[in-house]
């Protein structure tokens, strides 16, 4: 890093929302421009700029900064210029000039620590000098914090927002407890927190740490693992094992929060608490409690003659259902809630259907998926409108929160929710809320995947529970004899090896056994060979390969990981050129044109949507979203995605923490989606993401085309890794408590 002393000649751009600045800077003799997030600066005001030089393809050489200290202005022209920028309300040039001829070298320590003299300056009433006075203070506190946070190696962007969000006590509220930031702020992680508060000297058995600590680890807890509580053994050992403390007082600061009730705890006998944020607590009782009130609402009578339809249906598509399919039909009509759950090939879609048909004569029924690409498929697969259950519930960026409540709910005889395994427990919740209790619900779902990437298990507990009614669908009817894909997907799933590279059919394997030789053949495979083999035409290979041949991988890391394919896919599918402009953000360079994923949920993020009517406008872009990037502005540091339903969100630099590439994706973030053709790797790796269920998981994603990569070995271990990493929820057991309660 290299040092920059300068003094601010003027402001080319500012964004207000992320403090990205463009500064044109004079250091010695020389102009320089200055780029980074930056507290608002004033001509004549000194700096010094921490950074690296760099060199734009069309400004030329520029000082990317990362942190700056500044000084205050000495001369007598330099405090004009600062004064007379434009940044103080009330002072704009000639005014400066007058405070300047007034009170000399002494002007800033009046402004601070006597504004009441400003009206001793010719102009300038008892009113305005006030109004000078509170902004110059608001804009030194605004500085004074950012300079305080960014020397505890907070980044300048995140430095805006807490300071935005405590104000002019910024200082005072860090230094009285750090740890606040985990709490107050969304984004700011106990590491960060505790960076600050050790630096500050805080004891290292100091109760806000550890309180902070326990309530991260269960936060992090649901957000990496999905699970909705934890033991309290592993809760106190996990607490104790990160923070280096003896386990005695995070036992203690334990009873502290659950006395305060900023956690809550459950138990069957004293040595297993379980224990809960509120949050995750008060969502599955809600949830358990909704469902219940669906079930018991639902009247015998709901539908007269159902075998009567079924079979008037299948005579006119030419049909015949199995016992099981007319079951499923069957109880999803009669009852107040149900769930149809099998795996692909078993006549999922075609049961749909025959629901939405008998349904439509007398009844709305409406249809949504957890993700853009789920209800594009439903809606493909059923003719019918399908919609995210995000739209379905009118998200509002503006209130943060959906429209659609109990107090507003949905108007509709019918919700039919596909692609049920992925929906988690806090879109679960809000998705009941919004029902109305004379409303049927329908879940449909394959309950053998891998659970949703938020937190719980809501499809699994719900079946687990039995007591929801449901039917499990195993007969293989779509593409029967035909399809290798489903075909080999129920042998994973019963635990049996897969037919391998029998020709003629849509399921193949490629031997590697060095990672190395893998990596470069799922390589060769998505830019050339798949393309010729599917006969793609020269001028489009490249944009057909990344829109229609999906790379998935078991892991993030490694040569066939998910980070290192990505790298290597971009450069061949979308190498760089000139006329695409490119953005670096931490490791990861955007590139105009590339294939990009969102990794977690963002409500506030507005996108708009042209339609024949006008502007659509929205907000929330959500976990596993997948998207292309239309648009690349390097100098004002955004870029534009585009994503499914052709909603497009501009990126600032402080959102693209949660922007990936996704010419290889992990398989947990497929889910949902479905791709023409899928390639995987098959090697090596940690037994607990080589599971039977990720497999199974991956060959689902694929419509045409499946191919693996890799060692037999691998895939065989995997088919007999039926280990599934228990999730630690309660929902299940709350839906039979309230079974119990009504029985």
């Amino acid at each position: 890093m290299e040092q920059l002393e300068a003094t601010i000649e003027g402001t080319v751009f500012r964004n207000e929302e992320n403090g990205w600045t463009v500064l044109t800077v004079r250091s010695g003799r020389s102009e320089v421009t200055v780029t980074g997030s930056l507290p608002e600066l004033s001509p004549g005001e000194q700096a010094v700029f921490t950074g690296e030089w760099t060199e734009h393809r069309t400004y030329g050489r520029q000082f990317r900064c990362v942190s700056c200290e500044l000084k205050t202005p000495t001369t007598l022209l330099g405090i004009e210029r600062f004064l007379g920028s434009g940044l103080i309300h009330g002072v704009g040039p000639s005014t400066a000039t007058l405070i300047v001829a007034a009170f000399g070298e002494d002007t800033l320590t009046i402004l601070s620590e006597h504004p009441e003299r400003l009206s001793e300056v010719k102009g300038i009433g008892k009113k305005r000098a006030a109004m000078i006075a509170e902004s110059f203070l608001e804009q030194q506190s605004t500085r004074r914090a950012m300079i305080f946070l960014q020397s505890y190696g907070i980044s300048p962007a995140l430095a805006i927002r807490i300071s935005r969000h405590y104000g002019d006590r910024t200082p005072e509220m860090i230094r009285e407890n750090p740890y606040r930031l985990c709490d107050d702020l969304e984004g700011v992680g106990f590491k960060t927190a505790d960076r600050i508060g050790l630096s500050l000297g805080i004891p290292p058995e100091s109760e806000d740490r550890v309180c902070s600590a326990m309530k991260y680890i269960l936060r992090d807890a649901a957000a990496v693992s999905g699970h909705i509580y934890l033991p309290e053994q592993e809760l106190c050992s996990s607490s104790a094992s990160l923070l280096n403390v003896p386990l005695s007082l995070c036992q203690q600061a334990l009873r502290g929060l659950l006395v305060s009730g900023a956690l809550l705890s459950e138990s069957d006998d004293p040595d297993t608490r379980r224990i809960y944020l509120p949050y995750y607590w008060h969502a599955e009782q809600e949830v358990a409690l909704m469902i219940r009130r669906l079930m018991t609402a639902a009247s015998a009578d709901k539908y007269a003659g159902v075998s009567r339809a079924i079979t008037s249906f299948e005579k006119s598509r030419g049909i015949t259902f199995s016992p099981t399919q007319r079951k499923a039909i069957a109880g999803a009509l009669e009852n107040g809630v149900f769930v149809i759950t099998g795996g692909p090939g078993t006549g999922k879609t075609t049961i749909i259907n025959c629901i939405l048909e008998l349904l439509s004569k007398e009844h709305e029924t409406v249809l949504c998926a957890p993700t853009g690409r789920a209800a594009k498929r439903m809606s493909e697969a059923t003719g019918a409108e399908a919609r995210t259950i995000h739209r379905l519930l009118e998200y509002s960026g503006e209130q943060g929160a959906f429209t659609r409540t109990e107090d507003n709910p949905l108007d509709t005889d019918c919700v039919i929710a596909d692609e049920t395994s992925m929906i988690d427990l806090v879109l679960m919740r809000a998705l009941l809320k919004a029902i109305r209790p004379d409303t049927r619900l329908i879940l449909v779902g394959d309950a053998d995947q891998l659970p949703s990437v938020g937190a719980g298990n809501v499809l699994g507990d719900i079946l687990d529970s039995g007591e929801v009614p449901c039917v499990r669908l195993t007969e293989i009817y779509r593409q029967s004899g035909e399809s290798h894909i489903v075909l080999n997907a129920h042998l994973i799933n019963s635990g049996k090896m897969p037919i391998l590279n029998e020709k003629g059919t849509d399921f193949f394997f490629e031997r590697k056994t060095a990672l190395a030789d893998a990596a470069q053949s799922i390589t060769a495979l998505v830019t050339s060979r798949l393309p010729g083999y599917l006969h793609y035409p020269e001028k489009d290979r490249l944009a057909l390969s990344v829109r229609n041949i999906q790379v998935l991988a078991p892991s993030r890391k490694g040569e066939c990981g998910v980070n290192a394919l990505n790298l290597r896919l971009q450069e061949v599918l979308n190498p760089p050129s000139p006329d695409k402009p490119q953005l670096l953000w931490g490791e990861i360079l955007f590139r105009l044109g590339d294939k990009v994923i969102q990794t977690r949920n963002d409500y506030r993020l507005p996108w708009y949507r042209k339609t024949p009517e006008g502007i659509e406008e929205g907000a929330g872009v959500f976990n596993g979203d997948v998207g292309f990037i239309t648009a690349v502005d390097p100098e004002n540091q955004t870029l534009t995605v585009r994503f499914d339903e052709d909603r497009d969100v501009t990126y600032e630099t402080g959102d693209l923490e949660d922007l990936e590439p996704a010419y290889c994706l992990s398989v947990h973030k497929s889910q949902g989606s479905e791709f023409p053709v899928i390639v995987m790797p098959v090697t090596p790796g940690p037994p607990m993401l080589l599971t039977r269920n990720l497999l199974y998981t991956a060959l689902t994603r694929a419509k045409s085309l499946v191919v693996l990569v890799g060692m037999e070995s691998v895939i065989r271990r995997m088919v007999e890794n039926d280990h599934v990493i228990r999730r630690y929820t309660t929902l299940a057991r709350r839906l039979i408590d309230t079974g119990e309660l009504v029985r």
